[in-house]
């Protein structure tokens, strides 16, 4: 045995794999948080079985569940990606956590690079589990998958440039606040259960330009309609991608 052979390597771990520990963290911590959980898993669950059981809204012609699913898949992008990203960043501000990690090897950019993995790991388990869900209620997509995951993705990074930019800015009960009440907002009048067309034409052309809208929107062009690539709602969740980001980036505060 030669000397040295126990000896300490001082050192960072491969920047990748910094990366790959502090997104299994997040995702894990994002799991075990009931309210996290009520927002990505029950609520979507719950809205997606209600209204395609009882007709309550007028969903136009076929089957409720295929204009509700691409909603509600919307709504659950939404609710991860913005809603619960938003407030677990928030009071991770608060309390400090934010400024810690900052100062460890692992940098900034890394340390949103593993919230957003864990965004995406948890989109995954919420698509599989309500595309179940929909499949079981008599759901029948069609259209071009590649079409279906340019949306999820852009949707996914626009809606998180917005959560941060929320958490980075606003006081944590504030964040708390806004987050859910743009949520409730969003959910009525962002095209995910009641239609758009339901609402006065003037205000049609403003929701239309909501990123929840033109993802719901485009899911259901693509998933129920069969659209091959709905240009228009991938240029509007591009421009609230790049707004959020930009503005995320410029005016995020970590203490």
């Amino acid at each position: 045995m030669s000397a040295g052979t126990y000896s300490p390597r001082p050192g960072a771990a491969p920047l990748p794999r910094m990366i790959a520990a502090q997104a299994a963290l997040e995702t894990r911590m994002l799991l075990r948080n009931g309210e996290q959980l009520l927002l990505t898993v029950v609520i979507p669950t719950l809205l997606l079985v209600l209204f395609s059981a009882v007709d309550i809204v007028d969903t136009g012609a076929g089957e409720p569940v295929d204009f509700l699913a691409p909603g509600i898949l919307a709504l659950a992008v939404m609710s991860t990606a913005f809603t619960g990203q938003a407030i677990a960043t928030g009071f991770e501000r608060r309390y400090g956590v934010l400024k810690r990690l900052g100062a460890s090897p692992l940098p900034r950019w890394g340390l949103m690079a593993a919230k957003t993995l864990a965004v995406l790991v948890t989109e995954v388990l919420q698509i599989v589990l309500l595309t179940v869900i929909a499949f079981a209620l008599g759901w029948s997509p069609e259209g071009n998958p590649f079409a279906v995951l340019l949306l999820l993705v852009l949707g996914t990074v626009a809606f998180s440039g917005l959560g941060l930019l929320m958490a980075g800015t606003l006081k944590a009960e504030a964040t708390l606040a806004a987050a859910n009440l743009v949520f409730l907002l969003l959910l009525v009048g962002g095209g995910v259960i009641v239609p758009l067309d339901r609402f006065p034409d003037a205000a049609q052309s403003v929701l239309g330009l909501l990123p929840i809208s033109a993802l719901s929107d485009g899911l259901r062009d693509v998933l129920q309609h069969g659209a091959p690539m709905p240009w228009g709602d991938l240029g509007i969740l591009a421009v609230w991608a790049v707004l959020g980001l930009g503005a995320a980036a410029k005016f995020f505060r970590w203490e």
